[in-house]
């Protein structure tokens, strides 16, 4: 039989390893020819290498997972990486692209590397057919699939990239150049600002309370007004008290 080839497309290079790892214990025999830190050396690296099977985080610098998959000639069979698991769940299990949810688990990759070996051995599609499936999903993707709000951020801890699930996040809060995350586990910085995050957030869960913090309403144990007027906000579980800034004050006057 021939030799399975296979590229992996992330833009963290701590999660590209630990696929790599993942995926030498659970297929071996696959080689993995190359790595790509963005969308356009992705696309680079299929149109060049050819390989069998391209597997493509959806959310990367330059172009997305999506826009790579979306631009290939290559008939490469498609894994899509995603935090999302609102991600055209459906649409994937029926085509011959399959999905990962971030974090990756040993489990569902053995699905997956399962699935592809049928495929694989059966040649139940020809190349044209692979291709033709590809761009069948992407239109369902297209067609309103995509998450609106953000699931999971990366935050990076030493030479450890962590995945926080956003529901579990208690607070945003700015600090120099960098936004701190609080969770019961913790604190961790990131480079994504507070106004960036406020587009990307639910704000039915997420509201901002500070030109500087957003807060998980969720979270919230009990909003207190001081003798000067000041509203502060006390959670569930963690001593800390946030303040709430005039500007913003008007949403909890109507709770």
């Amino acid at each position: 039989m021939t030799a399975i080839r296979a590229i992996i497309a992330d833009d963290e290079k701590a999660l590209r390893t630990y696929l790599r790892s993942l995926l030498s214990k659970v297929w071996p025999e696959l080689i993995i020819c190359a790595e790509a830190e963005n969308g356009p050396q992705a696309l680079e690296l299929v149109e060049v290498l050819q390989p069998d099977i391209a597997f493509l985080d959806i959310r990367m610098p330059g172009f997305s997972g999506i826009e790579v998959a979306e631009g290939m000639t290559v008939p490469s069979r498609v894994v899509f990486i995603t935090a999302f698991d609102t991600y055209a769940v459906e649409a994937f299990k029926k085509a011959a692209v399959d999905y990962l949810l971030k974090p990756v688990t040993e489990e569902r990759l053995r699905m997956t590397v399962e699935r592809l070996k049928k495929q694989i051995n059966a040649a139940e599609e020809s190349p044209d057919s692979i291709t033709q499936t590809v761009k069948k999903l992407l239109s369902e993707i297209k067609a309103g699939s995509e998450p609106q709000f953000l699931e999971w951020i990366k935050a990076r801890q030493g030479d450890e990239i962590r995945l926080i699930q956003v529901n579990d996040i208690y607070y945003f809060k700015a600090e120099d150049k960098y936004t701190l995350i609080k969770t019961l586990q913790g604190e961790h910085l990131i480079r994504t600002s507070i106004r960036r995050l406020e587009e990307s957030l639910d704000q039915i869960r997420f509201r901002r309370v500070h030109r500087g913090t957003i807060v998980n309403i969720g979270k919230i144990k009990a909003v207190h007004r001081s003798l000067s007027g000041r509203l502060d906000i006390s959670l569930y579980e963690l001593p800390d008290k946030l303040t709430v800034s005039r500007s913003y004050a008007s949403f909890f006057k109507q709770m």
